[in-house]
């Protein structure tokens, strides 16, 4: 079990996850970080990080196991749980019986048949702010949270969600700035071959993105590495029916 968390103790735990965080590469390796010292910090069982993206879609960042993943899906599929209820954000969320539980009927039966017990989740909010998703830990066998436990939770989440806006953001501004280096190597080889202007070059590309369901970036990238307009069937799809230039995609 976790000793108390005492004053001296979470400067020296804190200190050390903030440089741990800092010299992870991807937001995928942070998120790991981040979720790993929270799992051993408060002995759980079973955790994931669980971000709401454009139009409340649910991502999985990172989870322990499968197990947990499945449970995060549910919470889509029954539009109920966590990520799904804005009354508890701003605080831990606590939930020492799931299979009592009254808040979310279904989806708690359906994650204590999954063999869990207790749950804490913690908010994590962007860098302006605003809810952007939560730190969900779950135990196997009926957990009691003191007040260390919540004391400990709401801290460490400030520090997680600093961690990850930061490594997101500079993951986002990387993938931004490669597609618009893409994007104005296609322009150039528009105007080169056909004689064009820059601003006329980008409407042919933002055309074709549109007419051919295809995002700004892969037409670019595409004519860059081809010298020739992608094929029109069949096309590349994102996913989302969303056909707009994707100048800052969401990062994998």
């Amino acid at each position: 079990m976790r000793p108390a968390v005492a004053p001296e103790l979470n400067l020296r735990e804190f200190a050390e996850l903030a440089q741990s965080l800092q010299s992870a590469p991807t937001p995928t390796e942070t998120a790991e970080q981040v979720l790993g010292f929270a799992v051993q910090q408060l002995d759980a069982d079973h955790g994931s990080i669980t971000l709401t993206r454009r139009g409340g879609r649910l991502e999985t960042i990172t989870a322990t196991d499968p197990l947990v993943e499945r449970i995060d899906a549910l919470q889509a599929e029954l539009n109920e749980g966590i990520c799904r209820d804005k009354s508890w954000l701003g605080d831990a969320l606590l939930v020492t019986d799931l299979r009592s539980d009254t808040r979310w009927r279904r989806w708690s039966a359906k994650v204590a048949d999954l063999g869990m017990a207790s749950l804490l989740a913690v908010e994590i909010t962007s860098r302006g702010g605003r809810p952007a998703g939560s730190i969900n830990l779950y135990w196997r066998q009926p957990r009691t949270f003191d007040a260390d436990d919540v004391a400990f939770a709401n801290i460490f989440a400030r520090h997680a969600a600093w961690a990850l806006s930061t490594s997101l953001e500079i993951a986002e501004l990387n993938v931004a700035l490669d597609g618009r280096k893409l994007i104005g190597q296609a322009q150039g080889i528009l105007m080169e071959r056909h004689g064009l202007d820059a601003p006329r070059a980008f409407e042919v590309l933002r055309r074709y993105s549109q007419d051919h369901n295809l995002k700004l970036r892969q037409v670019a990238e595409y004519l860059v590495n081809t010298r020739e307009l992608p094929p029109a069937d069949p096309p590349v799809r994102d996913g989302t029916g969303n056909n707009e230039p994707d100048l800052v995609p969401e990062p994998s």
